[in-house]
This record gives structure tokens, sequence and C-alpha cells, in this order.
């Protein structure tokens, strides 16, 4: 349960030394409860006091970490079930099923679509990030060379599928350093599973029949000190498993109740043999509340609506997407290339920057930071004004990468064109369009004025 700064408070030196970077330990707590801050930036607190604010202040649902490197994936560490209470954190990983039955084709198929259903979208790369490989066969061996394949040939986190503890042993000899998530832990198997989990440092996708055996199974693996468990209900029809995802969030976050405080896995794949009933059923896991998605293939039809619904759950509403400030040189602009301004907003910048290189037009684009608002928003907040643009214009450089001073800014904020050029001397204010679909035209006339 999330601790108010008055109990940090409790625990804290009381110092008031100021080494944390702020000036009381009071106004420490106070941002440590608000997430701010790290525990860590105190250099006086006790260990006993560091065990017990970590354990009091633990997220109600668990982060596990899949994968290693580049491939990690978290899952998990959610305080509200709803984004506007205040924000989701981790957003759910989608795998793509790969049976060691399946032919090599299948299976060359469905590894390349993962690599190449890949989508850039206002600055973000969308794509899936796991691949469950599940044992069909029965045969140890046939298992870990398609574990081996995937292993080598894929830039993902892996889940490795199966019940027998001697398969799961098998397909990590080919990929322990990742740390994939072994699913299959359940009541008949747990202690072996356990033991892998401990040996190998990996995470435990744990299957029961319903939530009541959930549970069960839940507290002997914690109670074994295994501490990173996915939880799978075991349902595989659309209405029991959408009402376990909400019971198993609700209990967790309401009731603080430990043994359903992780993360969950579900199955659309074994749902339905239909691709768009199975993209439907990920939708909703997606919403609510799933921490993995594993689907039966990648399509591009279904699949980018679904990367493009976890981006807009996940995004923080309060936090809006936002490119760095500087120059961004378009083409290969060279000294006599227009200069162009606007916002950080990221939907602003790939849409002003798209068309630019829809003109052809080499150009120098300027960034304002504005803390992510849009050239409007920005205008009436303050932060994209005459005097803090023309502070930005001085302190960038660019009067040194061209030899004119002609500075095109967005035609919503014309009206801060006289006070710019108070603020620069020596430039010349150009009024650009107020829409991004006519910055062509404007470009091609710009070019034609200049030759």
């Amino acid at each position: 349960m999330a601790l108010t700064g008055i109990q940090i408070f409790k625990s804290l030196p009381k110092t008031n030394c100021g080494e944390c970077g702020v000036p009381t330990c009071l106004a420490f707590a106070m941002k440590l409860a608000s997430g701010k801050a790290d525990l860590s930036a105190c250099p006086y607190v006790s260990e006993e006091a560091k065990t017990m604010l970590k354990e009091a202040s633990a997220p109600p649902i668990g982060v596990v970490t899949i994968g290693a490197g580049d491939n990690a994936l978290k899952i998990g560490g959610e305080t509200v079930s709803f984004r506007h209470d205040k924000r989701l954190y981790n957003p759910p990983g989608i795998a793509v099923l790969i049976s060691d039955t399946a032919d090599e084709a299948e299976v060359d198929g469905k590894l390349e679509r993962y690599g190449k259903l890949r989508y850039e979208r206002v600055g973000l790369t969308l794509r899936p990030e796991l691949v469950a490989i599940k044992c069909d066969s029965g045969d140890a061996t046939k298992f870990e060379a398609l574990v081996s394949k995937v292993n080598n040939n894929c830039d993902c986190a892996i889940i490795l599928i199966s019940d027998n503890p001697d398969v799961i042993i098998a397909g990590l000899k080919s990929c322990a350093d990742g740390k994939p998530l072994i699913y299959g832990s359940n009541k008949d198997n747990l202690e072996q599973f356990a033991a892998i989990a401990e040996k190998y440092k990996c995470p435990i996708g744990v299957k029961a029949s319903n939530l009541e055996e959930l549970v069960n199974l839940s507290n002997k693996l914690t109670g074994a000190g295994v501490k990173n468990l996915v939880l799978d209900s075991g349902s595989r029809t659309m209405k029991q498993a959408f009402s376990d995802q909400i019971n198993i969030r609700r209990t967790a976050l309401e009731k603080k109740f430990r043994p359903l405080g992780f993360p969950t896995i579900t199955f659309p794949c074994e749902m339905t043999d239909n691709p768009m009933k199975e993209a439907l059923f990920a939708s909703i896991f997606i919403a609510k509340y799933a921490g993995i998605v594993v689907l039966s293939d990648l399509r591009g039809e279904s699949l980018f609506p679904l990367l493009v619904e976890r981006m807009n759950i996940y995004t923080d509403p309060q936090s809006p997407l936002a490119v760095t400030e500087g120059i961004y040189d378009i083409g290969e602009p060279d000294e006599n290339s227009p200069i162009l301004i606007t916002t950080n907003f990221s939907l602003t910048y790939f849409i002003v920057s798209g068309e630019i290189e829809a003109s052809k037009i080499p150009c120098r684009l300027l960034i304002i930071d504005t803390e992510g608002l849009s050239v409007l928003t920005a205008w009436a907040a303050g932060k994209f004004v005459a005097d803090v643009i023309g502070l930005f214009i001085k302190k960038s450089g660019v009067a040194d990468m061209v030899n004119h001073r002609k500075l095109i800014i967005p035609g919503y904020v014309a009206v801060e064109s006289g006070s710019l050029e108070e603020e620069l001397p020596g430039w010349e204010i150009q009024i650009g369009p107020r829409e991004a679909t006519n910055i062509t035209p404007y470009l091609n006339a710009w070019k034609a004025q200049q030759s």
C-alpha cells in the first residue's frame, strides 16, 4: 500500500541535511510519496527503514521483468484500474505463439513477421515484444532446437510453455541468460518449477483451473521464495477470462490481497479460431488488464490497431509526448536553407517535419521546449512567445549556420512577429502557414523568392 509523506517522514533520520537535494526531510518524504524521488538519495536512512519502506511502498501489483538487456520487458507495477485515476505504468507485452510441431515454413514466417511488423508513430517504435514457444510434441530435443532457433534469430523476450519440468530445462539450455518466463507451473509440478526458477532466476507463469486454486498456488510459490509470478486463471472463454481479469485487478488493488498482486497472462489464441475475434479479444485484454497477450500469429491489419490502442491507454495523460529541443536538419540543408520553428509536441513535430520532407526542400526545423504543448496551447501558456523564442534563437547557434536572417514562424502565432523582431534585431520574421498541409506550397514560394 502506498505510504503518505508523513508516514515516510517518521522513518527518515530527520537531519534536514539537504544532501538528498531537498532542504528538509519532510519535503523529501513528500517527494518520495509522490514518486518524484528515490530513497537511495538519502545517505543516512537506516537499512531497517529501507527494508520497511520498500516493502510498505511496493505497488499492489508486483513488477515482473521478462527477458534481459535490450529485450527486457517489464509488466505489472500498476496502482490503479483506470488511467484517469493516476496513470498506468507498464504496457502489456504482445507475444506470438510458435509450436514445436509447426513446420519450418510456418516458424520462419512467424519470425519474419515478428521482425518486420514494426511501426514508427509520434517518435515511438510500436512492436510486439515476446515469442511464446510451446512444446506440443513432448520431445525435449525438438523443443530445445526451436528455442535455440528463436533465441539466435529474434530480438525478443521468450516464454517457454510446457508443464514438463524436463522440457523447460531443455529449453533453458540455449536461452537461460535471456531470463525467459517459464510457463506451466501447476498444482502437480509446483515444487519442480520453483526449483528451476531459483536456479535460473527466471519468472514463473502459474496456471490454475480457477481463481481459488490460483490463490493457493500463488501462496505456495511465494512461500517457497518465488517472488516473480505471472498469473493465469486458466479460463479460456472470453466471458470468464474477462471476469477473472477484473477480479484479480480489483482484489489486488482494493483489498491489497498479495496472492493476486501479480501481472497476468492471457491467451486469446486459445479462445477462438477466428483471427478477427482473436484480435477483438486481445483488444479487450489490453484494456482490462492483461500483463501479456498471446496471439496465434501476427497480422498487420490487426496488430497495428492493437499496438496503437496499447500506446494510447498507457500514455501518461499528464505528460504529453514530446521531442527533444534542438535543431533538426531535414534533407541536407546549407547556408541558404529556410529556418522554421515550432513546439516540441510530438504530433506537431512529426506532422511538420513530414510536410517539409514531402516538399523536397532542405530545411532546418527548430524545436523549442514547450513541455509538450501544441502551438496555440503553448502560446496561450506563455511558452511560445517572442521573448522565449528570441532567447532560444540566440542560444541555439542557428545564426552561424546560415547566411540569412529569416525565421519562419507558424501562422497561428503571427501576432508575435513584431515583438520577435524587437527581440532579434536584424532578423526578418516571416509568417508561415497556419496549417501544416500548406507547408509545401509555402516553401516552394519561399524558394522561388530567394532565386
